[in-house]
């Protein structure tokens, strides 16, 4: 294979044999794709301001870009900084551009990523993970000594890339003219990418890569693929057939961690050949377990590298020409309507099945197995969505106050940050202390940004120092910032914290039966841990796991929960979210606990992570979030004013106690809105009054001018027709005491009154001598009810209102039963009586029924008996 090297653009041969090595200003290159565009770059980026590179995956952009750059005139020894989405990429590529110096990591190439540096006052290209550029700018914003910013991979959209290259573009705008920034990218729209740069020219680099020959899934009869609910056993039996079909090493992309144990466990159980190694590929693998995935395997070996997205890009693994895609990725996805983040298994898109299928063709021929149908295929987005609109901007908002900037606005983006989460992220920095109201950055705040940590746990972090608990407090961040170190068996639930410091101190012994103990996790989080008590000068001592709620209420004071009455196991949580276990856990007994981990269901988040804590730690230690109020309210349950004092933590009920001096006016407000929510009908009524009411709401049928006494106007005057006469009062039951009709008439003028009895009076005096009471049930039509025999005599209708209203008679039988209505008394004795007369006599035959009832004396009671003598 001919080598090449870059002499200020021009290309020249290097025999065959001779190694590759770094000579003054001469760069030699491999024979790799990206050579051929490198005169461009160079050209392109002489002319200052921004550039695009966009190279396809194996171009090797990655290792040979910054070394044909590091003696450009224009640079004058400045350094080069470039950033990776990922460590194991930043360190992977920093290593490979030492060796093609002949060089140890640390000399011209170096790299920096969280907790881990190596550098030295030699290095000209620092290869750094993206939050690293963010501390780099905001302690130096004009980027003293650095010259050029690469954005490497930067299709994938990570948070801290796009407002690395917000803040920079910022940076070359005002302070640094001559700053040049070269962002490349594998798959990405270039338009938008471009206009944002200033208009910046994109060179384009076609890749070198060998015939891949794809196979798909077989159309199930639903047209469903089957990996949706047979992952592991249809990856298995796809591995071991490549196995005997293909040669050379395989790498099989898995959603998350899960997967890959279970995939690995399933496959040695299987009793594979004993040269074939099975080898996981994660971010959270130490270095050496990483670099052993990476590297090729010896002579007569062949590898298995079971591994996320994290090979998706930047990585090159040696060896591998079978690619297993199981055509899913994870994701973590905000709600700013929970307040909460969680992890999505989702579709990966055309673009991430490009990238992994280009892996098996970067040195020959491969085979590319596609867990899912043809059909599944042609739906794939093209592109994912960049995490700035998926993920929690807590980190983001903090680092905005610091550089100066309350609304994100200011700044250029690819896509603006999105206002509701933005909104919830500026909420929590205010409850964490970072900024105050007008959103300016509190010295808190600083101190938190100093910390390689999320807002929640550098906050906790700073609070804990003065409690002496600052050596928990590093633990605590460490296994919150890494994988869980305990797994336990399916169907149950361990999530107490205190466990897992206790772990680190202790290891298996302190374990129940049906957990395990991740060695490798515990190994990263003691070294964090380790780090983090280095850098805030913290001595290490035995921590005591008691106060690890407590620790947690600073992180995550929104998630402080109590238990909902009645209910063991679910929670309401201080954000006026709920909280639930899924299975039976220890922690279900405790009133109140801090719940770090949530799934984010916006109903009722599952619990995977939390800690018991007492009511007397959170009054003591946030005691400025707690309000006091006091609080006079109605108990719909008990029917009566409560009242007393309460102590919340935002949403969640801490504590009450009676109050000593209550507020009657209050009271009697509180206990009237009682009386409105049960309605008009709780009243103390009676007969007496019902009527009372009736003939009232008669009278304003009558006039309009007269007073309204409907339920419906009753109601709306509820406090003014009670609160004179309920003074004292607070149970509905007390309303016993008072006389609605005596109440009513006392809202009546003396005239009103007059003009009550008057006009609508309560009864009416028959021709019988009878006093029959009228019904004003219906205001429109007034009745009265009395028997046939009573009204003998009488030869018109009854009328009341001054006789502007005639009342409807209901005629009844001497039995009380109805015979008759009408409105026209004279009518009914003219034509109907002697119908009803015929009727009448036969059933009542002691009764007078006399020929003309005007002339007959009016009766109420039956015909005397004859006695014969």
């Amino acid at each position: 294979m001919s080598r090449f090297f870059i002499h200020f653009g021009k290309e020249e041969v290097i025999p065959k044999n001779e190694k590759i090595c770094y000579l003054g200003s001469m760069i030699a290159l491999t024979d790799l794709p990206i050579k051929s565009v490198i005169p461009e770059v160079l050209q392109t980026l002489r002319k200052g301001g921004n550039a695009i590179l966009s190279a396809s995956p194996g171009a090797g952009k990655t290792t040979c870009v910054p070394l044909a750059l590091l003696h450009e005139q224009w640079l004058n020894k400045q350094r080069i900084i470039m950033l990776e989405p990922r460590r194991l990429a930043a360190r992977a590529a920093a290593m490979r551009m030492a060796e093609l110096l002949g060089e140890k990591v640390g000399e011209t190439v170096g790299y920096r990523t969280r907790m881990d540096s190596q550098v030295s006052n030699k290095t000209r290209i620092e290869v750094l993970t993206e939050g690293i550029l963010t501390r780099i700018l905001q302690n130096d914003p004009s980027l003293e000594g650095v010259g050029l910013l690469i954005f490497d991979e930067f299709h994938e959209r990570s948070l801290h890339a796009d407002l690395g290259l917000a803040l920079s573009l910022e940076s070359q705008e005002l302070l640094r003219e001559d700053l040049r920034i070269l962002v490349m990218s594998a798959t990405l729209e270039e338009e938008p990418l471009s206009r944002l740069l200033g208009s910046a020219p994109v060179i384009y680099c076609k890749g070198k890569s060998y015939p891949v020959e794809t196979h798909y899934l077989p159309r199930t009869r639903r047209g469903e693929a089957q990996h949706h609910y047979k992952l592991i056993p249809q990856a298995k039996s796809v591995i071991l057939r490549s196995l005997r079909e293909e040669k050379g090493d395989m790498l099989v992309f898995l959603p998350g961690t899960g997967e890959i144990r279970r995939l690995e466990k399933t496959l040695k159980e299987g009793g594979l050949d004993n040269h074939i190694h099975i080898m996981p590929l994660y971010g959270d693998l130490s270095r050496e377990e990483q670099n052993r995935a990476i590297l090729p395997s010896p002579s007569g070996q062949r590898k298995i590298v079971l591994a996320t997205s994290i090979a998706e890009t930047s990585l090159t693994i040696e060896g591998v020409r079978v690619i297993v895609d199981c055509g899913l990725m994870r994701v973590s996805r905000f709600s700013p309507d929970s307040g909460m983040s969680r992890l999505e298994t989702i579709a990966l898109t055309k673009a991430s099945a490009r990238q992994r299928r280009g892996r098996a063709g970067r040195l020959e021929g491969g085979v590319c197995y596609r867990l899912w149908t043809e059909e599944e295929d042609r739906l794939l987005k093209a592109h994912g969505r960049p995490e700035i609109l998926e993920t929690d901007l807590g980190s983001l908002a903090l680092e905005l106050a610091l550089w100066g900037i309350k609304e994100p606005q200011v700044l250029r983006w690819l896509d603006n940050p999105p206002n509701a989460a933005f909104a919830h992220a500026r909420e929590l920095l205010i409850l964490l202390e970072a900024i105050d109201e007008a959103g300016i950055i509190t010295p808190l705040g600083k101190e938190m940004t100093k910390l390689p940590l999320h807002p929640r746990l550098a906050h906790m972090v700073l609070k804990a120092r003065p409690l002496g608990l600052g050596s928990l407090a590093c633990s605590l961040a460490a296994l919150l910032t890494e994988r869980d170190i305990i797994r336990v068996e399916q169907g149950t639930s361990h999530t107490d914290l205190r466990l897992r410091i206790d772990a680190l101190q202790g290891g298996k012994d302190v374990l129940l039966p049906d957990m395990n103990l991740d060695s490798g996790a515990c190994r990263r989080v003691r070294s964090l841990a380790g780090q983090l008590r280095k850098k805030l000068a913290i001595a290490a001592k035995k921590d005591d796991s008691g106060k690890t709620g407590l620790l947690l209420a600073f992180a995550y004071p929104d998630r402080i929960a109590g238990k909902r009455q009645g209910s063991e196991g679910r929670y309401l949580m201080s954000n006026g979210k709920g909280a639930a276990f899924l299975h039976y856990d220890m922690l279900s007994k405790r009133d109140y606990l801090v719940a770090a981990s949530l799934d984010g269901n916006a109903r009722e988040a599952r619990i995977f992570l939390a800690a018991p804590i007492e009511v007397n730690e959170i009054e003591r230690n946030l005691a400025p979030l707690i309000k006091e109020k006091e609080v006079i309210v109605w108990d719909k349950t008990k029917k009566t004013v409560s009242a007393g004092k309460e102590y919340r933590l935002a949403r969640l009920l801490l504590r009450e106690e009676a109050l000593v001096q209550i507020d009657s006016e209050k009271v009697t407000k509180v206990f009237i809105e009682g009386i409105k929510a049960s309605g008009i009908h709780a009243l103390p009524w009676s007969k007496a009054s019902k009527n009372i009411q009736k003939r009232l709401i008669f009278m304003h049928h009558l006039d309009a001018g007269f007073p309204d006494f409907s339920d419906a106007a009753l109601a709306k005057g509820l406090e003014s027709l009670l609160a004179p006469w309920i003074g004292g009062m607070t149970r509905l039951e007390q309303l016993k005491q008072l006389d609605l009709k005596v109440i009513f008439l006392s809202l009546l003028s003396r005239e009103q009154q007059q003009a009550l009895e008057k006009l609508a009076p309560t009864h009416w005096t028959v021709p019988s001598g009878s006093r029959i009471p009228i019904d004003y049930g219906d205001p429109a039509k007034p009745v009265l009810s009395v028997r046939l025999q009573e009204l003998f005599g009488l030869d018109k209708t009854p009328a009341i209102a001054g006789g502007k209203k005639s009342l409807t008679l209901h005629l009844l039988s001497p039995a009380h039963r109805p015979i008759q209505v009408t409105k026209d008394l004279a009518g009914f004795w003219a034509n109907t009586y002697f119908d009803v007369k015929k009727e009448l006599k036969g059933r009542y035959p002691k009764h007078e029924w006399p020929d003309n009832p005007l002339q007959a004396t009016p009766t109420k009671r039956a015909k005397r008996k004859v006695v014969k003598k």
